[in-house]
């Protein structure tokens, strides 16, 4: 599936750097993921609800595992003003 939509403002929680980090791995990586349709460790509905979003401009809302197991979430909000990488529970 071919997506397109603005990721606006890239911004990540101090938690979720750090998960990453300790992964030795960029956001760069799961943010292409994100951008690109893949939303990860999403189920059958929310796969769903992320492909009409693109087209709807609501929320899309992804989530993946680092190489070390920890969750991230990454969230493009509505308005396409900011996306924010995040851990789970921050939600």
């Amino acid at each position: 599936m071919s997506v397109s939509f603005s990721l606006g403002s890239l911004v990540a929680t101090p938690a979720a750097l750090e998960a990453l980090q300790s992964a030795r791995q960029s956001p760069a990586e799961f943010l292409s993921r994100h951008a690109s349709g893949d939303w990860g460790d999403v189920d059958a509905t929310d796969r769903k609800l992320n492909n009409a979003a693109v087209k709807n401009g609501e929320r899309i809302l992804s989530a993946y595992k680092t190489k070390d197991g920890e969750r991230i979430w990454i969230i493009t909000e509505a308005d396409r003003g900011s996306t924010c990488i995040l851990l789970p529970e921050e939600y």
